[in-house]
Parts: C-alpha cells; sequence; structure tokens
C-alpha cells in the first residue's frame, strides 16, 4: 500500500484510533486513581571487611550478602520488628511487602518497603535495618576482630514515594495501546471493504484504467409509477389540430 494510500485510510477513518486512544487513557486514568495507592521507603546497609586490605575476605563478603538478605527475611528478625511497630500480620505477610537486594559490587544491601500508609513504609525498613545492624553485631562478637564483617546503616529510611499505582505512566500505556487497537480495527475495516467499488476513483484504482464515462442509476419502481401517470395525464392533454378532439 502507497503512503497515498495510507493518508488516505487515515483521513476517513482517523476519528476511530483518536476515539479508541481516549477512551482508553480515560480508563486507565479512572483505574489508577479507584486503586488503593502504596507507599516505599527505602534504606541501604554496607558491609564491609575488618581488614579492607585483605581481598579473600572482600570476595568472601560477597557470598555473605546473600546470607544476610535471607536472614533478614527469616521469622527470627522479622517477628520482632512486627511487635515493635505494631502490626497485625504474620511474619510472611510482612516479607511480602518487602524487596531486598545485594550489590556485590558496592557490598551494599537494599531494604525497599512497600506499604499503603507512608509513615509505616518508611518504619518498616528502617526498624528491619537497625534491628538487623544489632543482630549481626552480636554475632560478631563470638568471631575473631581480624575475621569480622563490619555492618552499619549506610543511609536511613528514604522520604516515601509513591510506589504504585504510577497514574501518567497508565494513563499513556493506556493512549498508546487504545491507539493500536484503532489502528488494528481501521485496517481490518479497510482490508473488509478492499473489494467493494463504489466510486469511479475506486474503479480506476483497481483495474488501472481511467474512467471515461458511467451509466446513470435507474429510479425504483415507486418513483417510475408516478413518472408515468405524468406521462399519460400529459398525453391525455394534447389535441388535435384538425378535428379539436383529444388524442
Amino acid at each position: 500500500m502507497q503512503l497515498q494510500a495510507y493518508a488516505r485510510v487515515l483521513l476517513k477513518r482517523g476519528w476511530i484510533i483518536v476515539l479508541l486512544a481516549i477512551i482508553a487513557a480515560g480508563s486507565a486514568f479512572v483505574f489508577s486513581k479507584l486503586q488503593t495507592p502504596i507507599y516505599k521507603s527505602t534504606v541501604a546497609l554496607s558491609a564491609v571487611p575488618s581488614r579492607p586490605a585483605d581481598w579473600g575476605q572482600t570476595q568472601a563478603i560477597k557470598n555473605l550478602l546473600r546470607l544476610y538478605v535471607q536472614q533478614m527475611q527469616s521469622p527470627m528478625l522479622t517477628q520482632p520488628v512486627i511487635d515493635k511497630l505494631q502490626l497485625d500480620v504474620s511474619p510472611q505477610k510482612f516479607v511480602s511487602y518487602l524487596s531486598m537486594s545485594a550489590d556485590e559490587a558496592d557490598l551494599i544491601v537494599k531494604i525497599e518497603a512497600r506499604h499503603a500508609l507512608p509513615a509505616t513504609a518508611a518504619k518498616m525498613a528502617q526498624t528491619l535495618a537497625e534491628s538487623f545492624v544489632s543482630f549481626h553485631n552480636q554475632e560478631n562478637l563470638q568471631i575473631d576482630q581480624r575475621d569480622r564483617v563490619l555492618v552499619s546503616i549506610l543511609s536511613n529510611s528514604t522520604s516515601p514515594e509513591i510506589h504504585s499505582p504510577k497514574t501518567s505512566t497508565n494513563t499513556l500505556a493506556g493512549a498508546v495501546l487504545g491507539a493500536l487497537i484503532g489502528v488494528l480495527i481501521v485496517f481490518a475495516l479497510e482490508w473488509l471493504e478492499s473489494d467493494i467499488m463504489r466510486t469511479a476513483e475506486d474503479v480506476e484504482r483497481h483495474i488501472g484504467v481511467t474512467v471515461l464515462g458511467a451509466i446513470p442509476t435507474i429510479g425504483d419502481k415507486s418513483d417510475a409509477a408516478p413518472a408515468r401517470r405524468r406521462l399519460s395525464q400529459s398525453k391525455k392533454q394534447i389535441i388535435c389540430p384538425h378535428c379539436g378532439k383529444p388524442v
């Protein structure tokens, strides 16, 4: 299909694309506004070897980071946090509010807490980080000082921000999706009507020959009947000039 044909299709049915894009964007906007906002807050923990020049100890810490994540998800650490914050959830449910990641390059563990209440999200992340640091320091007391891994809070809980829904993102995605569906519908309709020729231009495009003339459409019988009656009446009004009688 040539560019002119695409332009013709868009000019003819472009309103379908615009309408579906508006409907989809509006629906996504309303759906986002009806959802309960979820806030997130993040705390970063750093782990450093007691002997920074010891390459072997540094490599060992990279493996320990995954262990630290598992420990912070265990009921042994989450239950005291739940009790301290007076949350009415189980340890498993509490963990579902968390997202943890270990950065082996920078020896950092990030704790991200999500909750419908922004203050609660910040307290969850901060309290869990403090509880783990206290727990780890107690474990260090049983290890030789030269072999200890020092864990501390690198940055306190960040100011809570919206995690979901992303209203602007959802609205834009809805508009794009609606426009794509509109494009598919437009070209589907054009494909269904591709074999129907309504005008001389359609015939010229189909056979590649210029149309020189067209046979006029014959009217319906309902239109022809009054015409015949009028013709009959007009004939009765014709008078012969010689005898003076109607023909």
